[in-house]
């Protein structure tokens, strides 16, 4: 009788309980921004990436999930099973009329105010359908997040249904969930078993053909934080050509052409939200990113890093104080 192996990794349907099985015996672990497998090393920063870690133990398939359990730490010892609720609403706290009837004045304002954190653009999404031409190898499992579909050639295409998450994963402080819905959890496994918000006809398994020559890139996925005076920016650009990157500052942009050492090349222009100081602005090239260092020119608090990107509303932040200093983090998942 066949049965769905449940090792992490490997997922596949199996007769043979003696067939040999390649998977993940260690839980995952997410750590200040990486992702992996406690039972071996490879960290990586996006949740796709880290789906893609290759398996590290051979053993045989099984229907029982014995992956260890990592003890929870901290507050999350206390966290109850429930998935975790979203936030509610700030309340607004009404203004004081003073005691001789005079119009009621506004609070002061803080020292620091913290800026509104939003998410910037999402990466570009996987091709909507896959090329006709090319041949959908066995056992493909479909591409898009949350739906694990295996291609079956016994049903027809048109008969396929893509129940899939078309936002990104979110994990912040402990929860775990999707932002393209509201339901948020608390463990990992909890997670891989929401259902996809949305649905289409048709899997995706082989997508669009690659074009011949140099890959244009339309978007990379970018965060940011910020200081009093600088804006500290991260794109997140795999094997950038050191020698052969150029980023361009002037007062309210930043150009870049960004080639990668495999065949991939990302040019864009970035309105920027406020003024900066371009003469002392800085970028630097990093193994799996571009970091920029933007010095602010008039010290207004950015809650986007474009002009032109949509502030939806939900803020995501994060406070460190050190020695006095207040500093705002914009998580972008």
């Amino acid at each position: 009788m066949a049965a769905k192996c449940v090792h992490k990794g490997c997922g596949k349907i199996f007769t043979d309980p003696d067939e040999e099985c390649i998977y993940h015996p260690g839980p995952p672990i997410f750590h200040e921004g990486q992702k992996g497998w406690k039972c071996c090393k490879p960290r990586v920063l996006t949740f796709d990436e880290f789906l893609k870690i290759p398996p590290c133990t051979t053993g045989k398939h099984s229907t029982v999930d014995d992956t260890p359990q990592e003890e929870p730490k901290g507050a999350d010892a206390a966290a109850a099973a429930p998935p975790v609720e979203e936030p509610p609403a700030p309340k607004v706290t009404p203004v004081a009329t003073s005691a001789a009837g005079n119009a009621p004045q506004p609070p002061a304002a803080p020292a620091v105010s913290a800026p509104a954190s939003t998410p910037a653009p999402a990466p570009p999404e996987e091709p909507d359908s896959d090329d006709p031409d090319l041949e959908i190898p066995a056992n493909a499992t479909c591409k898009r997040r949350g739906c694990k579909a295996v291609y079956d050639p016994n049903i027809s295409r048109d008969d396929e249904k893509c129940q899939h998450h078309p936002g990104q994963p979110i994990f912040h402080e402990g929860s775990k969930g999707w932002s393209c819905c509201k339901r948020r959890v608390l463990e990992f496994e909890e997670f891989m078993k929401i259902p996809g918000c949305k649905e289409k006809t048709r899997h995706l398994f082989v997508g669009k053909k690659k074009p011949e020559g140099e890959e244009i890139l339309e978007d990379v996925r970018s965060d940011f934080y910020q200081t009093a005076t600088t804006i500290n920016a991260s794109l997140y650009l795999k094997k950038i050509d050191k020698e052969k990157a150029k980023v361009t500052f002037t007062a309210k942009t930043v150009e870049f052409d960004l080639p990668t050492t495999d065949n991939k090349r990302f040019t864009k222009t970035y309105n920027l939200y406020a003024p900066i100081d371009p003469e002392n602005s800085q970028y630097f090239v990093l193994g799996s990113k571009l970091e920029l260092k933007l010095v602010k020119a008039d010290g207004t608090s950015w809650p986007v890093l474009r002009s032109d990107d949509k502030w939806t509303g939900e803020r995501i932040q994060e406070f460190f104080v050190w020695f006095g200093f207040e500093e705002s983090h914009t998580l972008i998942p």
